[in-house]
């Protein structure tokens, strides 16, 4: 393994570039500190990135609905006020406590920094995969775990598996791109939240449930039928040109599991300044968890200036947690 030494001590070294972890970038740079954000991912953006840059975000204040890659475009823009130095494809290994600094060793490199705050979301992440033998065959042709492009699917017959938010959002994205979409789901009720549901009844997508997937039906090259399985074992089959998996992710934090930090299932414990367990290392976002806590990017918004705040005052003991505005901050600058 070829690790290179980066000298420089950071004020924050910020491990996630997903949403929250950009935003953090960015109030960080209203409190003056020094940041450097490292993510294991190709780029920044997170799961919105990676798995749904086409999608529509219908929770975020002040965004009635935007796409996530215009989402993450709007913070990455916001997140370059504090000037991070950015380190993607690094996958973070081990972290060592000294008396002053911390140093984080990743698969590529060597860091350093006076605090860690932890924004990696729900860490790794692999998509949960359809349970038929003729599945893996299907994978990278017309059998799909994440949409890059919703123009892919352009008068085609989809098929979307899924019960949850993901689902029925692409179920609903594609009614006016497809020719025809067909949702499937194992159990007579959706997850999703209410309103989507009620939109779903609503459109002209075509509905399944209860159904199982028992076989795809294809040449090897492309799947061209699905046949599906309801509770009284009659069989239906449906003619496809692409189908879309949404069965969620199977999610691993990896060696940060392993750093000594408090743990609820997959998630790292805070209290109500976001600090963890060890000295010097917070948490916002989806890696963390506490009493009330709702994982969605809205909250992680909120927590990071909660974090951040408690970070400055954690290195200079003499600042305010109650920061300046940004408004009054930005009006100063100019």
């Amino acid at each position: 393994m070829d690790v290179r030494m980066d000298e420089e001590l950071y004020d924050v070294i910020i491990i996630g570039g997903g949403p929250t972890g950009l935003f953090a970038s960015f109030y960080a740079g209203l409190r003056d500190l020094k940041v450097k954000i490292v993510d294991s991912l190709p780029q920044l953006g997170g799961q919105l990135m990676e798995l749904y840059p086409d999608k529509y975000i219908y929770d975020i204040g002040g965004l009635p609905k935007i796409l996530a890659k215009d989402l993450v475009a709007n913070l990455e823009e916001q997140a370059a006020y504090s000037n991070p130095t950015i380190c993607l494809e690094e996958t973070a290994m081990s972290l060592e406590k000294l008396p002053d600094y911390f140093t984080l060793t990743t698969d590529k490199a060597v860091h350093y920094s006076k605090t860690i705050l932890l924004t990696a979301g729900i860490g790794s992440f692999q998509p949960r995969k359809l349970n038929v033998p003729e599945a893996v065959g299907y994978e990278g042709k017309n059998l799909h775990y994440k949409v890059k492009d919703i123009n892919h699917f352009k008068d085609s017959n989809v098929l979307v598996l899924g019960g949850g938010d993901s689902a029925l959002d692409w179920s609903l994205m594609l009614e006016d791109v497809a020719s025809n979409v067909t949702i499937c789901h194992r159990k007579e009720q959706f997850t999703a939240h209410e309103m989507t549901v009620q939109q779903l009844q609503n459109s002209k997508v075509q509905v399944k449930t209860p159904f199982t997937i028992k076989e795809l039906v294809g040449d090897g090259q492309t799947i061209q039928e699905v046949v599906l399985v309801g509770k009284d074992k009659s069989e239906q089959r449906i003619a496809v040109d692409h189908v879309i998996v949404n069965y969620g992710n199977v999610a691993s934090l990896g060696p940060l599991k392993n750093w000594g930090l408090d743990m609820q299932k997959n998630s790292v414990v805070v209290n109500e300044k976001m600090e963890t367990n060890i000295e010097g290392i917070y948490a916002a976002g989806d890696v963390c968890t506490h009493d009330g806590k709702v994982k969605l990017i809205a909250v992680g918004f909120g927590e990071v200036p909660i974090a951040i705040s408690h970070i400055k005052t954690y290195i200079d003991p003499k600042s305010r947690v109650q920061p300046l505005h940004s408004t009054s901050i930005f009006e100063t600058v100019k």
